[in-house]
Formats: structure tokens, sequence, C-alpha cells
């Protein structure tokens, strides 16, 4: 591995450079996992159904309970109110997502090769095999002049014609 720093060759990952102190991180653990849009339907749908389900339960709890009772709270009759609120809003979600599920082909077609319609332009490569070791040798500094002055013995007067 190389340091993104100083090009260094022949670096361990997850420690730090032996030229400059940079910590080398491994990139290849590093890359983010690429979740399929099928588990994000399922997530949502098991989601929307639960939500649904439980203020429906609580929203008729309530109601049970509460409704044939004298001196009962308005807070109560409210709070029923927006639960059976939450159930409408999660079934109208769960009908959009299931309606654009079906704008995906293949989704709900199981064992079926999807047909990918732009494939990516590039696709990814060990890049080590592709890159020959960095050679260093003739690496010019950030500035020439930088700590250089300090080591001049002697001075150069110009004179102004």
């Amino acid at each position: 591995m190389f340091c993104p720093k100083c090009g260094k060759s022949e670096q361990q990952v997850n420690t730090f450079c032996r030229n400059c102190g940079t910590f080398l991180p491994d990139f290849d653990k590093l890359k983010s996992k690429v979740i399929p849009p099928e588990q994000h339907f399922i997530a949502n749908i098991t989601l929307n159904v639960m939500t649904a389900v439980v203020s429906l339960a609580l929203a008729i709890t309530l109601y049970v309970m509460f409704l044939d009772k004298d001196g009962t709270p308005f807070v109560i009759f409210l709070t029923a109110g927006f639960l059976t609120a939450i159930f409408c809003w999660q079934v109208q979600v769960l009908w959009r997502t299931l309606q654009l599920k079906k704008q995906f082909p293949g989704l709900s077609r199981k064992n079926e090769t999807r047909i990918i319609e732009n494939p990516p332009l590039f696709e990814s490569t060990n890049t080590r095999e592709l890159l020959n070791e960095a050679d260093l040798r003739e690496v010019v500094p950030v500035s020439v002049v930088e700590n250089t002055t300090q080591k001049l013995s002697e001075k150069i007067n110009r004179k102004l014609s």
C-alpha cells in the first residue's frame, strides 16, 4: 500500500505511515455496502404495517375503555383521534409504496434475473495489478526555497539598473 500523503510504498493497512505518520485505513473495509431496492421496500412495508396495526389497536383500546364513562378527559379522545389519523396515514403510505414497487420491474418476481438498462461505466479493479511501484527519487518538495535560505553561504547582491 502507498501512503496517500507522501507516497511511501510498502505500508501496512490500519497503521501509521513510517515516513510522515499519516493513518492508513483499510480502504477495502471502508466501502459502503450497497443495499438493493428490494430490502428497502420490504423494510418500508414492514414498518408501515406495524405502525398502522399498533396505532389502530391503541385507538380502539382508548375508545373501548373510555367511550361510555362519564368525566373522561377530552385529551383521551384527542389522542384516540390522532392514533386513528396515524393509522390512515400509514395505510396511504403503504398503498403508495406498493404502487411505487410496481414501477420497478423485477422486484415482484423472484428468481428472475433483472436486466440493467444502464450498466455502470466503470468497474472496480485491484489497482495493485495496474500501477508500478512509486519512484520517489526525483520528487520535488512543496517549496524549493522553504528552509533552504539559511544554508546559503553567500548573499547575492543584485544591482538595480
